[in-house]
C-alpha cells in the first residue's frame, strides 16, 4: 500500500508497474473509442446523403420552397454558433486540442466536448460545409479515452497514454487505417517514435479498425487495386508534382492563418453568427456547384475513378471554390476537421497536373489516377508536416501498396518544399490560435500536479553526448530515469546521455508543455 502523501514516490512506482496493465487498458479504450467514431461515421455519411437529396428536391420546387431552406440554414448556423460558444473545446478540428492536452496546455470538460462535438460534427456536415470526419474522430476518441480514465481514477500521467490510444483508435475508425492511426501518435501527437506509446496504440488502433471492419467492412475507403505502379522513367514528373503541392500546401495554411484574421476583425459580427457565412455559401453552392459540398469523399472518388469528363477550365474552378470554401468554412470555428478538405484539394491538384502532364505527352492515361492519389499525399504532407502518417494513411485508404515508392517520393519533396518556405505545421499554428484563445476563457491548465514526461534524445541534439550533471532541464524538474533500450538506468551526476535514450522526467504538471519544449527543441537542431 503506497502512502498517500508520498506523490513523488507513487509516480515512480507506477512507472516500474506501468506496462503490466496499459495493454490490457488500451484495448478497452480501442473497443470504446472505436465505437463512438464508428457511429459517428454512420451519422455523418447519412447526413451526407441528406443535403444531396435536398437540393435535388429543391430544384423541383418554387421560390418559397428556397427561401425556407435558406431561413432553416441561418438558423442552423447560429446552433452551430451557439454550440461554440458553450462548448469552445468542441470547435475546430479537434486535433489540436488533443495536442494541447498532451502537452499540458489545456484542460476540458470530456462529457461535453463528447456531446458538442459529436453532434455539431454531424450537423455542420449535414448542411454541407466543407469539413471533415478524421479531427472529430480524433477528438472523440481521446475524449472517451479521458472519460474512460477518469472513472477509473487513473492518474495523469497514465491518462495521456490513453488519450493517445484514444485519438489513434478515432483515426483508425475514421478510415479504416490501423497503421496511420498508430504512426500518427508517434509522429503527429508526441513527435517521437517512442515503445512506450507504440505498443498501447499499436492495441488500441487494432481493436478500433477491427470492429470498424465488422460493422463497414475489410474494403478501403478508396478501392484503387487495379492502379499499375508508377514507371520509373517518369519520376522526374513526380518531383515537380511534390513541389507543386508544397507551394499549395504553403498557401492552404497560410490562408487559414489569414482566414482566422479576417473572422477576428469581423467585429460587428457576433461570433454565433459567424457559420452563418459559409452556410448560407453552401446554400447557393448546392444548386449551382454541389461538388465542393461536404468534406470531398464523393468528389475524391469521381477524381480517382475519372468519372466524367471534367475540362481542366472545371476542375480549376471547382480547386478555387472548394478551397476558399474550405477556408471559411473552417475558420468560423464550426466542429469539423481538414483531413479530407485537403486531400480533396490535393486529388484536384493531382488531377490537374495529371492532365497537364498528359498533354505534354509520354504518359499513359491510366496513371492519372496515380498522380490524383500522389496529389493527396503531397497536400498532407506539406499542410500536416507528417509524411509517414500521409504515406501510411494514404497507402491503407486506397489498399495499394504499389505506388507506396512514389508516395515517398511526392510526400518529401512537398515536405522540403514547405519546409524551406518556413511554413509552420497547420496543428502546431491551430493550437496557438486555440492556446491564446482558450487562455482568454480560463480553459488553460495550470494545476499543481505531478506529472513524468518522456524525452527523446536525438543525434546532435543538446542532449546528446552530455553528462547527466551538465543537462539543462527546467526548474522543478527531476530525472528519475534514464530509458536505454530495455533498460532502465539510475541517473547519476557521471552518466552520459546517448542517441536513442528516452529521459524520464517527474516535473509538475503545468511545467510539463516546457518540459515537452524541449522535444521539439531536438527536432528544430536536426531540421527534421
Amino acid at each position: 500500500m503506497l502512502p498517500k502523501e508520498s506523490t513523488v514516490y507513487h509516480h515512480i512506482w507506477f512507472i516500474k508497474n506501468f506496462k503490466q496493465r496499459i495493454i490490457i487498458e488500451s484495448i478497452v479504450v480501442g473497443l470504446f473509442a472505436g465505437a463512438v467514431a464508428i457511429v459517428y461515421r454512420y451519422a455523418i455519411s447519412v447526413s451526407g446523403f441528406f443535403h444531396g437529396e435536398m437540393y435535388d428536391l429543391l430544384r423541383t420546387k418554387g421560390p418559397a420552397a428556397v427561401a425556407a431552406w435558406f431561413a432553416v440554414l441561418v438558423f442552423t448556423g447560429y446552433v452551430l454558433g451557439i454550440m461554440a460558444r458553450k462548448e469552445p473545446m468542441a470547435g475546430g478540428s479537434g486535433i489540436p486540442q488533443v495536442k494541447g492536452i498532451l502537452l499540458g496546455y489545456l484542460k476540458t470538460n470530456w462529457l461535453s466536448v463528447l456531446i458538442y462535438k459529436f453532434l455539431g460534427g454531424v450537423i455542420a456536415l449535414a448542411v454541407g460545409l466543407s469539413v471533415g470526419r478524421e479531427g472529430p474522430s480524433v477528438q472523440l476518441g481521446a475524449t472517451v479515452a479521458q472519460g474512460l480514465s477518469r472513472m477509473m481514477g487513473r492518474m495523469r500521467v497514465e491518462e495521456k497514454y490513453l488519450i493517445t490510444c484514444g485519438a489513434s483508435a478515432g483515426l483508425a475508425a475514421a478510415f479504416n487505417a490501423p497503421m496511420a492511426g498508430v504512426v500518427f501518435a508517434l509522429e503527429e501527437l508526441h513527435r517521437n517514435f517512442s515503445p512506450l506509446v507504440l505498443a498501447p496504440a499499436m492495441a488500441a488502433s487494432l481493436t478500433a479498425a477491427f470492429i470498424s471492419g465488422k460493422v463497414f467492412g475489410h474494403r478501403p475507403v478508396f478501392n484503387l487495386t487495379l492502379v499499375r505502379p508508377f514507371p520509373l522513367e517518369h519520376y522526374v514528373s513526380l518531383v515537380f508534382l511534390g513541389v507543386v503541392t508544397g507551394f499549395m500546401g504553403t498557401l492552404f495554411n497560410l490562408a487559414l492563418k489569414r482566414t482566422r484574421d479576417i473572422y477576428e476583425g469581423l467585429s460587428f459580427i457576433r461570433r454565433e453568427f459567424r457559420p452563418v457565412i459559409p452556410i448560407v455559401a453552401a446554400g447557393f453552392m448546392g444548386f449551382y456547384l454541389p461538388q465542393v459540398l461536404g468534406g470531398g469523399h464523393e468528389l475524391i472518388t469521381s477524381l480517382i475513378e475519372v468519372k466524367g469528363d471534367y475540362a481542366p477550365g472545371i476542375l480549376l474552378l471547382i480547386l478555387i471554390v472548394k478551397f476558399l470554401f474550405t477556408m471559411a468554412s473552417y475558420g468560423s470555428g464550426v466542429p469539423g476537421g481538414i483531413f479530407l478538405p485537403l486531400l480533396a484539394i490535393g486529388a484536384i491538384v493531382g488531377r490537374i497536373y495529371g492532365s497537364v502532364v498528359l498533354e505534354i505527352g509520354g504518359l499513359d492515361v491510366d496513371y492519372v489516377r496515380n498522380l490524383t492519389v500522389l496529389g493527396m499525399a503531397g497536400c498532407f504532407a506539406s499542410i500536416v508536416r507528417a509524411p509517414i502518417t500521409g504515406i501510411i494513411l494514404i497507402t491503407e485508404m486506397t489498399g495499394s501498396f504499389s505506388h507506396l515508392l512514389s508516395l515517398g517520393v511526392v510526400s518529401f519533396a512537398s515536405y522540403l518544399v514547405a519546409e524551406a518556405l518556413n511554413s509552420p505545421p497547420v496543428y502546431e499554428m491551430l493550437l496557438e490560435f486555440l492556446f491564446a484563445e482558450e487562455c482568454r476563457e480560463g480553459l488553460c491548465s495550470a494545476k499543481m500536479e505531478w506529472e513524468i514526461v518522456e524525452i527523446p534524445v536525438c543525434s546532435g541534439s543538446a542532449a546528446d553526448g552530455v553528462r547527466v550533471r551538465d543537462l539543462k532541464l527546467p526548474d522543478h524538474c527531476l530525472l528519475v530515469a534514464i530509458r536505454r533500450g530495455n533498460m532502465e538506468i539510475i541517473p547519476k551526476g557521471f552518466t552520459r546521455i546517448y542517441p536513442g535514450d528516452y529521459l524520464v522526467v517527474l516535473t509538475y504538471g503545468d511545467r510539463a508543455a516546457e518540459v515537452n519544449e524541449l522535444m521539439f527543441k531536438v527536432a528544430a537542431d536536426l531540421k527534421i
